[in-house]
Order: C-alpha cells, then sequence, then structure tokens
C-alpha cells in the first residue's frame, strides 16, 4: 500500500459500530433481559448484523448471512462473536425483545442530539417544536391488517404504521410508534408529552378536538389544517397588520364544540387562510397559539415537510421494501435498526465540514464497508492524495479528533 493512500486499522464498518459503544449494549441488554437463554448469537452479534444488513441494503437472510462472510477471521475488529446463519437470525429476529432495539436508538439520539441539533428554530420562538406524522409501510403478508380499496382478486397486503415525532432542530425521529396501518391516526397524540414550551406540528389525519382541549390545558401549543368538513362558528375577525406576510388571507377566532360522556363543551380555536404563492394553494390552519403572529403559524405549519422528506429518505436508502421475517417482532427490530443506521448517517453528515448528500454518503459508505479508509477524513477531501498519518498505527476512533476540537 502506497504512502498516497490514507488508511485507518478499521474497516468502514467497524468505525460505524464504534459509535455504538459497548456500555451502551450491555445497559440495554440488562435492562431488557435480551440475552435471557442465548448461548452464541447475542444481542450485539444481533445488532451489529442487522445494522449490516440496513447498510448493505440486503433483501433476505441469504444476503445478510453470506455477505457477513466476508468478515470471517475479522469478527474481533468489529466486536462480533458469532456470524449469524440464516436459521440463527431468523430465530433471533422471531423472539429477541423489540425494546432493546429500541434502547438503543433512544440511548444513540441522547450521546449524538449535540452533533445532530440546531437550536435556530427553538431560539426564534423560545419554545421547542416538534413534528408528528406517520407513513405505512405495506407487507405481502397480512401480519397487520391495511388499508385502502382490495386488489382484484380480494385479498389487501398487509401493512405497519409507523408514527414518528421529530424535533425541528434534529430531524431525527425521537419518538416512534408501531401500529396496524387501519389504526387512525388521531390515537397517537395520546403519546405526546405535554409542556408550556412545546408546539406540535401535524396534518389533517391528526384532528381530534379532545385532544385540542388537553393541549390547551396544559398549556401546549399545536398548528394543523382544518378538515374540510368542519363545523365551527366565528366569533372574532382579527385585523391584519401590514407588517403581516401578504399571504395571510384572514385571521379568525372560531368556536368548535367538543362531545363529552353527558354534554358538549366548546373550545376556542384560532383559524388562519392563507395563500401559499409557490405551490399556488390556499390553506386553513386552526391553532391554539393566539399570541403568534399569522404568518408565523403558516411558517410554522411549512416545517411540517421536514418529516415527509424524513419518510421518503429512509424508505429511499434503507430496505423496507423487502423484509427478513414474517412476523411482527421481526419488521420492528428492522424499522428499529434502520433507524439506527440512519442516526448514524446523520451525525456522519452533520459532523462534515464538507457538503455531502446524504443518498451519496450512504452509497460510499456501501461501497466501502469493508474497505481500510478513514471514513470522516476522506470524506472531508476524497480528492486529496493522503500522506501516512502516524496516528494511523493506533485505534483512532471515527470521532476522537471531531470531539477532541468540538
Amino acid at each position: 500500500m502506497g504512502k498516497n493512500k490514507y488508511f485507518s486499522t478499521k474497516s468502514v464498518f467497524g468505525q460505524l459500530i464504534s459509535l455504538l459503544d459497548d456500555s451502551m449494549i450491555s445497559t440495554a441488554v440488562k435492562k431488557h433481559n435480551s440475552d435471557r437463554y442465548v448461548k452464541y448469537f447475542k444481542s450485539q452479534d444481533h445488532l451489529f448484523s442487522m445494522v449490516f444488513c440496513c447498510l448493505e441494503k440486503c433483501n433476505s437472510l441469504r444476503e445478510v448471512s453470506s455477505g457477513m462472510l466476508g468478515l470471517s477471521g475479522k469478527e474481533e475488529t468489529v466486536r462480533i462473536n458469532h456470524l449469524p446463519k440464516k436459521s440463527t437470525l431468523s430465530d433471533a429476529n422471531k423472539i429477541r425483545k423489540v425494546e432493546f432495539f429500541e434502547e438503543i436508538y433512544n440511548k444513540l439520539l441522547e450521546k449524538y442530539s449535540f452533533v445532530l441539533s440546531d437550536s435556530r428554530v427553538e431560539i426564534a420562538l423560545e419554545k421547542k417544536v416538534k413534528i408528528v406524522d406517520s407513513t405505512t409501510i405495506s407487507l405481502f403478508k397480512d401480519i397487520l391488517k391495511c388499508v385502502g380499496r382490495k386488489s382484484s382478486n380480494g385479498k389487501s397486503k398487509g401493512g405497519i404504521k409507523s408514527h414518528s415525532v421529530i424535533n425541528a432542530d434534529e430531524k431525527v425521529p425521537n419518538l416512534v410508534w408501531f401500529t396496524a396501518a387501519t389504526t387512525h391516526d388521531h390515537q397517537f397524540l395520546e403519546k405526546l408529552k405535554c409542556d408550556e414550551n412545546t408546539v406540535y406540528i401535524f396534518d389533517k389525519g391528526y384532528n381530534d378536538y379532545k385532544a385540542f382541549e388537553h393541549f390547551t390545558q396544559q398549556k401546549t401549543g399545536f398548528v394543523t389544517r382544518i378538515k374540510e368538513n368542519a363545523k365551527y362558528e366565528v366569533t372574532q375577525k382579527n385585523t391584519i397588520p401590514e407588517e403581516i406576510h401578504s399571504g395571510v388571507l384572514s385571521d379568525e377566532i372560531i368556536e368548535v364544540e367538543i362531545d363529552k360522556e353527558s354534554t358538549k363543551g366548546k373550545l376556542k380555536l384560532r383559524k388562519i387562510k392563507y395563500y401559499d404563492r409557490e405551490h399556488k394553494r390556499t390553506f386553513e390552519f386552526i391553532s391554539n397559539l393566539f399570541e403568534f403572529r399569522a404568518d408565523t403559524i403558516a411558517a410554522l405549519y411549512k416545517i411540517r415537510w421536514q418529516i415527509e422528506l424524513l419518510f421518503k429518505q429512509i424508505k429511499q436508502n434503507f430496505p423496507l421494501k423487502y423484509f427478513l421475517g414474517d412476523n411482527e417482532n421481526a419488521i420492528k427490530i428492522q424499522i428499529y435498526c434502520v433507524l439506527i443506521v440512519n442516526l448514524l448517517m446523520g451525525v456522519i453528515k452533520k459532523s462534515l465540514k464538507r457538503q455531502w448528500s446524504f443518498s451519496n454518503l450512504v452509497s460510499f459508505c456501501r461501497i466501502h464497508l469493508f474497505n481500510y479508509i478513514h471514513l470522516t477524513k476522506f470524506l472531508e477531501s476524497p480528492e486529496k492524495d493522503w500522506e501516512l498519518d502516524p496516528k494511523i498505527n493506533g485505534q483512532l476512533g471515527l470521532f476522537d479528533d471531531y470531539l477532541a476540537t468540538g
């Protein structure tokens, strides 16, 4: 190997999984007892095998087991004790607790939030902005009942709905909840934590006046679109000051009826009509943010597109068309591992000074997964001829330099 190449003692795969430290994994194992009655294929082996599956975009158990044969004799360098066989991985996906993978994801988010976070939105509004949405993942078997029209043979594919919450300043999910595709979106609102420093943004599929009343009582803000068939009474029309964006067509205070167990109550909300010149469409928003400017509320809803882009990013770059198991447990594990890898890629992308598109970054890692390239240094200057660095003889971590300086 010539002097003009910059190599690392760890493969790209080894550098990526170095972000998942041993203490994080062992704590999750103990908390959820995920290695109970397991002799060989432990939780850590399972986790790293599924990370490999997501990075390589494997579509079958055979692809995972045969692809990982490239690590034969190098298991220690990537902290894997047992390479999985098809049947071993299939059994693990079926019986190992999903909560272990959920814990790993949450701990990763907690550890690297300082890298992912961009606090400009929170500083400007003096509130945390959280975006809520769901995406349906179609399944070829009727594992979870799916919505929509039935096919010509009278059968419908299964489907799992992933409800997610992301901070507007982080762009990765910080709360995930799985349901059958037939479950109505508004039920997820019960999972949200309310506090006076938070504003939730969601589409009209989550409309639930009882939940809106709860938000208002807890001093938690929300912004959503009003349904076309909504019934309400206009109690006040606000004047629109000159400094307000000209796209704001009206700003009204309305009252909606809430059906309770024995009586009917009324809830006061704010309704704003806004014309979007970019898309040449008129939108009507409802909110309980009476102190905000009308154009700020319209701008807040526009932030919601971040979560749509997130779902698109995940589905395009990671294996969510084919699953390694035909049971609910295996599907949830695979989705959580996709989220873990998506977060790791987000951390790397955010830490680089050079701009990389997310898809190009994932493709680069996929191509060079078993190559011994120092990932972050190469990504900063891929065209440069690197000279051998004395530090290469040591076990240089992926973020050692970054953490030392930042």
